[in-house]
């Protein structure tokens, strides 16, 4: 019934960014809650490898540099003369004995050639050779010894007599040895060489794993987007003053506002009730909306969720998913948790799939749990389409909630309100002084989310015709919107069909309007406002399978005379009776079985149910629940009814069989007439 003048944007942008980190900071929390000891286990370990192994890797990346640096300043050190970058293959190669720098000192030098490769990042492999009496000896030195040598470079004899040559700018047969060179000292390579490999490896798995992290928490926070989110209040776009109409269900919001707002005052009058409420009503009238406006009213985010997908099909999983959403609850302290779709909690148990049974089981322990202190800030709205007239409700359940709900169908005049607050929004696409009473009419049982998809659906068709929106274009969009899609094509080449379809519904109007007609001494002013009938058509319509169809006003009395009952059965039975009198008995179709079918329904409702046109006032289908069998009283009063009342409207109708056909080539001309119309066709014909 309430209706939402302005729409909720759960997925709307974050005012600021600041903003923005937080909803992003409490949608992790309330993810990280709900999961398994295992998951944070996994998650917190992984947390703690990332920045260690990132710290692993920038100590390691560190000590590569220094070497690197080392064998730079040897290269600095080395640049003097012609032959730094060429390599003597003339001389023998053997490998050196004792420590590097002992040789250097103890022996001559005439050349020192250090031949390094870069390696990975920055790391560098090197091979010093030294030239002495003939000979080259081999040598590899430690990370110390590089670091004692480059030192001593710069100051001893022989740092003049370096020479640096990168390892890809030997010759091949150079090469080769060097080759073997690299067997000989494998297992001497320093050991910033040995770590090359583990800083690189390192870093790689810190960003691997950081990656990792970051993706496994998208998916599982986009799918805790689609099912289990919190909206905080400043993403609500609208308030509860922007509601139509209701003001009952207003006050018992307000009601809602106020005990949470002064919870001390009411603890005073000895009131600790939890915050269970309990929504209820027919699906478009306001409930998940409302409930979105007091989340703003009060402050507080609130978590939508469906009952209907509490259930996985397995034991437990209902039961494990209500689990969740406590925890998330209870992380926030403060919020409001709603429940749409909930018809099958309120069920009766036992007898039913043991899941379903489990998560009502769970329910009720969970609604009795915030009865304790640390959860009575959690309100607990849940909504349902349960009609309890017609539909069992489990007692246990329904104790659990201290504040119930009713949601309504708009009356007449909050309908007109809804219906022009819409046509607001647009008002200079609207015609002035629009005549909305059919409208109104017309949508009798419409909830307000009908009456928007009407008024949306007339802009629709503004837009398409390039005109502004006036009444025939709301009368054409509720047209569209309650009865559905129409076509001429499907009758187009069935004239027989076309006719008897027109006398057929002509039956039905001429008898509502004889009776109109008496009640209002022909006064064709208030015939227009009170006839039900809005618009006979012959195109087909889809929706029913019908190859024609009348809109008319919904019934607004909600209470039933006996008078009232017979004009609408006679109604129903004028398609049939108009038929016989035109084809004759044998050219009855059974395009009359759904008014048959009522009509069976509106007399068992009277005689048996009520007790009419019998002796005593007694309700004898109260006794079994099932009305499979009529009684043979029954039947025979309701047969002898029946036949009364279509005698009585085969009379009524013959005498109008000329005016019928008039109306009927008339119809068969435009496939369709409005009321407008038709009265002003009869009044026509009645003059001539």
């Amino acid at each position: 019934m309430l209706d939402l003048l302005k729409r909720s944007d759960e997925a709307s942008e974050s005012p600021g960014l600041w903003f923005a980190i937080k909803k992003a900071a409490r949608q992790i929390q309330d993810w990280f809650v709900i999961q398994s000891t295992a998951v944070k286990v996994t998650m917190l370990v992984v947390a703690l490898l990332i920045p260690a192994t990132g710290i692993y890797s920038f100590v390691l990346i560190q000590k590569q540099a220094a070497i690197a640096e080392q064998v730079k300043a040897m290269a600095v050190a080395g640049t003097e003369g012609e032959e730094v970058w060429t390599f003597n293959d003339k001389l023998p190669v053997v490998f050196g004995n004792g420590p590097l720098l002992s040789f250097l000192e103890t022996n001559p030098v005439e050349r020192i050639t250090v031949v390094y490769e870069p390696l990975l990042w920055n790391v560098s492999e090197r091979i010093i050779l030294i030239e002495s009496q003939g000979k080259q000896y081999a040598y590899y030195p430690s990370d110390m010894e590089t670091k004692i040598f480059a030192d001593r470079a710069a100051i001893a004899p022989w740092g003049a007599k370096l020479a640096f040559i990168p390892r890809g700018e030997l010759s091949a047969s150079s090469s080769e040895l060097f080759e073997r060179l690299d067997q000989r000292f494998a297992s001497a390579r320093p050991q910033s060489e040995k770590d090359g490999w583990k800083a690189n490896v390192s870093g790689v798995l810190s960003v691997a794993l950081t990656l990792g992290v970051l993706g496994f928490l998208y998916f599982q926070l986009m799918g805790q987007h689609k099912s289990l989110k919190f909206i905080e209040p400043a993403q609500v776009h609208g308030s509860i003053d922007d509601l139509v109409g209701m003001g009952d269900i207003k006050a018992e919001v307000a009601q809602i506002k106020d005990q949470y707002e002064r919870r001390a005052e009411y603890a005073e009058y000895g009131i600790f009730k939890p915050f269970n409420v309990m929504f209820s009503g027919p699906a478009g009238t306001g409930k998940t909306k409302l409930a979105s406006y007091l989340a703003k009213e009060l402050q507080l985010p609130i978590l939508f969720h469906s009952a209907a997908n509490l259930e996985t099909g397995f034991v437990s999983g209902g039961s494990n998913t209500l689990s969740r959403i406590v925890a998330m609850a209870k992380r926030r302290k403060r919020c409001i948790i709603f429940l749409d779709e909930a018809q099958d909690l309120f069920m009766k148990r036992g007898g039913r799939r043991k899941f379903d049974d489990d998560t009502a089981n769970t329910f009720l322990s969970v609604l009795d749990g915030v009865r304790s202190k640390n959860e009575a800030e959690i309100i607990w709205i849940v909504a349902s389409n349960f009609n309890s007239e017609t539909m069992e409700m489990d007692e246990a359940m329904l104790r659990r909630f201290q504040m119930k709900v009713d949601f309504r169908m708009p009356n007449r005049a909050e309908r007109l309100a809804v219906i022009n607050h819409y046509l607001g929004q647009r008002a200079e696409k609207v015609l002035p002084n629009l005549d909305l009473r059919h409208l109104v009419d017309v949508t009798e049982g419409s909830s307000p989310a009908d009456l928007e998809t009407i008024v949306n659906q007339a802009g629709i068709s503004a837009v398409q015709t390039g005109e502004m929106i006036g009444a025939n274009t709301l009368m054409q969009a509720a047209e569209r919107v309650l009865v559905g899609n129409v076509n001429t094509d499907t009758t187009a080449e069935r004239e027989r069909d076309r006719r008897i379809i027109a006398v057929h519904e002509w039956g039905h109007f001429l008898v509502d309007l004889e009776h109109e007609r008496k009640l209002t001494n022909d006064n064709w002013e208030q015939i227009l406002a009170d006839l039900k009938t809005i618009k006979i058509s012959l195109k087909a319509n889809s929706r029913t399978n019908a190859l024609g169809f009348v809109f008319h006003k919904q019934g607004v009395n909600l209470l039933k005379t006996k008078s009232d009952i017979e004009h609408d059965v006679r109604v129903l039975l004028g398609g049939m009776a108009n038929e016989e009198l035109f084809f004759g008995e044998e050219g009855t179709t059974n395009g009359a079985h759904n008014d048959i079918t009522r009509v069976t329904q509106l007399l068992h409702h009277a005689v048996g149910e009520m007790g009419m046109y019998r002796k005593t006032r007694l309700n004898f289908g109260a006794l079994s629940r099932e009305h499979t069998e009529v009684d043979e009283e029954t039947r025979s009063i309701m047969e002898a009814q029946s036949e009364r009342i279509y005698g009585e409207t085969k009379a009524v109708l013959a005498q109008l069989k000329p005016l019928t056909e008039h109306l009927v080539g008339k119809l068969l001309e435009a496939d369709e007439m409005d009321l407008n119309e038709a009265l002003f066709e009869i009044r026509r014909f009645e003059a001539t």
